[in-house]
């Protein structure tokens, strides 16, 4: 998500402090998983508002990325993580949850503190938009002209 190893790795010690520091209001028989996504969502949050995140190109760690052995495979998980920085964040996220972390929607929901459907409204939105970049089309703007 955040394009950046260190970044990433400072932002989960972080979320695992701040955990350790409230783990008495985590309520016990709820998903921990959740708890913590939730942490960590709220970091980040905070992070961007102070501008303490900045945005590096991912092909910088390109070489670091596992990957399948051909060139081709190489460019299509290239082509996949540029695609997915021209999502919005919010819809990067909630994709990311999903796809990567596979989360069900109901702890996507709750670790990020929105509603079910505003997780099924972005996903579709996020798989749409993706679909669209990876087909070299524009997306497109989800404005209506009003007369």
């Amino acid at each position: 998500m955040l394009g950046d190893r260190a970044a990433a790795d400072d932002l989960v010690q972080d979320t695992l402090e701040r955990a350790w520091s409230r783990f008495a209001q985590w309520r016990p028989g709820s998903d921990l998983r959740a708890w913590l996504f939730g942490i960590m969502h709220n970091l980040r949050v905070d992070q961007l508002r102070r501008g303490g995140l900045s945005t590096h190109s991912l092909d910088e760690e390109a070489g670091e990325v596992p990957t399948r052995a051909t060139q081709a495979d190489r460019l299509e998980v290239m082509d996949i993580e540029s695609a997915l920085r021209q999502l919005p964040d919010e819809q990067r996220e909630v994709l990311l949850c999903v796809a990567l972390e596979e989360m069900s929607y109901a702890e996507v929901a709750a670790a990020l503190g929105i509603p079910l459907g505003t997780v099924m409204s972005r996903l579709a939105r996020g798989r749409e938009r993706l679909r669209l970049i990876m087909e070299g089309r524009p997306p497109t703007a989800n404005l209506r002209v009003v007369r």
